[in-house]
């Protein structure tokens, strides 16, 4: 059985949006990679800034939803054609938003190693202060599991 983790050290993952600004998104919004694959947010967006901000108590105090021991990020607001790098090594789910437009369901989920992997951490619990359209827009574990890479169009 092949496996579905992207073996490349680099993954880029787009910010996107229309050009007035009704629809914003990350692209893909889920991603299987293997521990240590560095994570390159490039700001697609011609008239948006954005970030690509980790859930963690360090940042902005919010909920952690990123693995134990895991470094948390948060890349400033990103112009157009800026880009950020993070490297992900511990293994798990790890949940991230753009800061100035999480309530519009802009966020994402990366899953870093497999669940049967040693230290894997699965999805946070809710804790009860994410929006409703960020609930409803980060893809299941299963389906990043099944597919490898989600697409904002396939959610």
């Amino acid at each position: 059985m092949p496996s579905i983790l992207r073996a490349q050290q680099v993954e880029v993952i787009e910010m996107r949006g229309t050009p007035r600004g009704e629809r914003i998104w990350y692209n893909p919004i889920g991603l299987a990679i293997t521990p240590g694959t560095i994570l390159r947010f490039v700001n697609r967006d011609p008239v948006n800034s954005h970030t690509a901000t980790a859930y963690h108590p360090e940042i902005f105090e919010r909920a952690a939803r990123i693995p134990d021991g895991a470094m948390p990020w948060d890349s400033d607001f990103l112009l157009p054609d800026e880009s950020f790098e993070v490297t992900l090594a511990v293994p798990g789910v790890y949940d991230f938003y753009c800061l100035p437009h999480e309530m519009a369901g802009m966020v994402g989920r990366i899953m870093v190693g497999r669940p049967s992997d040693t230290g894997w951490q699965g999805v946070a619990q809710d804790t009860g202060d994410l929006p409703e359209a960020a609930l409803r827009a980060f893809p299941t574990v299963e389906a990043i599991l099944r597919q490898g890479r989600i697409d904002p169009e396939e959610t």
